[in-house]
């Protein structure tokens, strides 16, 4: 039996699962709302769904007779189709629950919510305070998302899952204004660079990962992903094609939790086993305290069986200790099964910013610095590592300094079984020259914890030169080396950029062309066609690349610019050339790309006869090198290769780049000597899968 008893009010605002009321959003609208004005749909939707409630919400007796006075919650939802949909119920009684759903139940179809004009759903919560009053129009404020009251009505939040009196708000995507770094895959970053390079832009696009807010100058993220929604209905299918599976916000929080995965299965027609395959399983957490402080993890736990030469690479990578491979740019593989690796990875970091021109971020991940898919100056090819980094934005200038923690996991340096630990400083600056040359200066050095030096303080200095350093600590008790970048924006379809890297130099020899190994440098020439031949979304891409013998190396091998047996910069380490031509397309959720590398490396031939040094491997010693003039790049044991991978593929979720994909490898290395390192081989590797795509993999080793 309905009784007209003391009403506290019922108060309604947006889930942590619904869509933010944007201008371009309109909330459902119940018939008699018809033709009030926009500004007054909230108001009026709420208004008339609290007059609904309490003229058919009858409370039962046993709440009466026992004088309760509390309160049922509802989760509810507004689907595409106009219904109300009960998802979740939460009282002291039984009967209060039953009585809810009846009343929901009740409610007309009405007019849905609409996002860009296009029927959407939206999800509230909301708190039916018992005893019950009558709602008054007359209380509600139009630009508000809540009921409030002159005397008795007393708005409060209400969040089934959250007892604290956090405001919890709709999940308005505020992680693509954040500090949080855009997560740095190739493929993805090709979309928005024609934007970031566009000519008279301020953007710096050398130091990489880019984080969110930066990018959100030039282009709109959280609209690129909207604009991808599928229209569906249930939870499941919102989950698995366009959102967060956790996704809540409140006034000075959010945060989104979402399973990683990457399952492959493939062959390898080289191989002698039947299948290559992939299985990790992982967590990536993304949050948000106020508006400058970001944090976020990710947790992979993997095992897997790759191409043959992936293999053979990972197993020559092999650390100190009864492990039998690292995965490259993962981390240390312990034996699964016969033939198969077990390589568990996590990564974290946090970003604050302090101030608007500046930005910290420490953590343990990667980072890479150049306008190509390769880089000379540092890569994201090696295993994740600790780091500091600032990045400072100021008139037409982004300075970078990167401090970071390496090891040396040969059996040679290991003591009491621990790695051996070294340290890397960087500094980068970008200058916007004009509105289309943009030049860089890069400078780094290597030290190492020898002596019980640990981290030297002269390289925490932001702003020093650190050759200078190294002159004054001693030459053998660092290794830098010294960087220069350009691009220029030919037009807004074309940018041309390159690096120079300069390790070290000898201006004698050079003048007596004797070709020195002292000449220790290479360089970068690439060039990219956005929206080549007026194919939107097409972007072309061709790249060459040089590097002399023994660049990167150092006669204190510990001191080379190396991480965990991997190159901190170029993935062949030096004494190559190489040629890289891509494509990469996309159109909506559909995605296409193609990649050719050509090149020539020179290997040692590691033999007892022959057991020089010939410029290729940066953890050989210098002092054994085959020569001291006469250096080119080729020498030692001469390898052609040639490979080409195509991937393509359907982007399942945009929010967690969730895709599936099907990818094709053709390798063909030639040396001209056959030795236990390097092997004649002849590879296709095909695979499919479904995998969120969070960082780069390489495979053109």
């Amino acid at each position: 039996m309905k009784r007209i008893l003391p009403f506290v009010a019922i108060f309604i605002s947006l889930f942590c699962d619904g869509q933010n009321l944007s201008t371009y959003e309109k909330p459902p609208v119940f018939k008699d709302c018809d033709s009030v004005a926009i500004n007054q749909l909230k108001p009026c939707f709420n208004f008339t769904l609290n007059k609904f409630i309490y003229e058919n919400f009858e409370v039962p007796e046993i709440v009466e007779e026992e004088s309760y006075k509390g309160d049922v919650q509802v989760l509810f939802e507004v689907n595409r189709k106009g219904e109300f949909r009960v998802i979740y119920l939460d009282a002291i009684y039984e009967e209060l629950k039953k009585e809810a759903r009846r009343v929901f139940n009740l409610l007309p179809e009405i007019k849905p919510a609409t996002y860009n004009g296009n029927p959407t759903f939206v999800q509230y919560s909301i708190e039916i305070s018992i005893p019950l009053q009558e709602p008054v129009m007359e209380s509600i404020v139009d630009d508000s998302n809540s009921l409030t009251s002159k005397d008795s009505l007393n708005a409060t939040l209400s969040n089934e899952f959250d007892k604290i009196n956090d405001e919890v708000k709709a999940f308005e995507k505020l992680e693509y204004i954040s500090q949080l770094n855009v997560p740095f895959t190739h493929s993805y970053y090709a979309r928005f660079d024609d934007e970031m390079n566009a000519i008279g832009t301020n953007s710096h696009t050398a130091a990489k990962p880019f984080i969110y807010a930066d990018v959100s100058k030039y282009y709109d993220i959280k609209a690129e992903k909207e604009s991808l929604v599928k229209a569906t209905d249930s939870w499941l299918g919102r989950k698995l094609y366009n959102e967060h599976l956790v996704q809540v916000q409140g006034r000075d929080y959010w945060f989104t939790v979402d399973p990683i995965l990457d399952l492959q299965v493939g062959k390898d027609t080289e191989a002698d086993f039947s299948s290559t395959w992939n299985n990790t399983r992982g967590i990536f957490i993304q949050a948000g305290l106020g508006k400058r402080f970001n944090i976020t993890s990710s947790i992979y736990e993997s095992q897997g069986r790759f191409a043959d030469y992936f293999n053979r690479y990972a197993e020559s990578l092999k650390a100190f200790g009864p492990d039998p491979a690292i995965i490259p740019g993962r981390g240390i593989a312990k034996r699964f099964k016969t033939d198969s690796y077990d390589y568990p990875v996590a990564e974290a970091y946090l970003s604050y910013t302090p101030a608007d021109f500046l930005n910290i971020q420490f953590g343990h991940g990667k980072n890479f610095i150049g306008d190509g898919y390769r880089s000379l100056f540092q890569s994201d090819v090696s295993s994740p590592y600790p780091f500091l980094k600032l990045n400072a934005s100021f008139w037409k200038i982004k300075y970078t300094s990167t401090w970071m923690w390496l090891k040396d996991v040969r059996p040679e340096v290991t003591v009491d079984g621990a790695f051996f630990t070294k340290y890397m400083a960087n500094h980068y600056l970008s200058w916007n020259v004009s509105k289309r040359l943009n030049i860089g200066l890069f400078e780094s050095v290597m030290w190492a914890d020898t002596n019980d030096r640990g981290f030297d303080i002269n390289y925490l200095n932001p702003v020093i030169f650190f050759r200078a350093i190294e002159f004054q600590t001693g030459q053998d008790a660092g290794n830098a080396i010294l960087g220069l970048s350009g691009k220029y924006k030919w037009n807004n379809k074309v940018n041309i950029y390159g690096q120079f890297i300069l390790d070290e130099f000898s201006l004698s020899d050079v003048k007596a062309g004797e070709k020195s190994w002292k000449n220790k440098f290479g360089f970068q020439l690439g060039a990219k066609y956005f929206n080549a031949f007026k194919i939107d979304n097409l972007l072309l891409q061709a790249e060459y690349n040089q590097v002399r013998p023994y660049t990167y190396s150092h006669n204190s091998i510990i001191l080379n610019y190396a991480h965990f047996n991997q190159p901190m910069a170029h993935l062949w380490g030096s004494n190559f050339k190489e040629l890289v031509l891509i494509g990469r397309y996309n159109y909506k959720r559909w995605f296409a790309d193609a990649k050719f590398i050509m090149g020539q490396r020179g290997y040692d031939f590691n033999t007892t006869e022959d057991s020089f040094n010939y410029g290729g491997d940066i953890y050989a010693d210098e002092d054994n090198r085959v020569a001291d003039t006469g250096i080119k790049i080729g020498q030692g044991n001469k390898t052609n290769s040639f490979m080409t991978e195509i991937q393509a593929g359907y982007l399942l979720n945009p929010e967690t780049n969730l895709k599936v994909f099907t990818n094709i490898i053709y390798r063909d290395f030639n040396p001209e000597a056959i030795t236990a390192s390097t092997t004649d081989s002849n590879t296709l590797w095909f695979s499919i899968g479904i995998r969120t795509d969070l960082f780069n993999w390489y495979n053109d080793f």
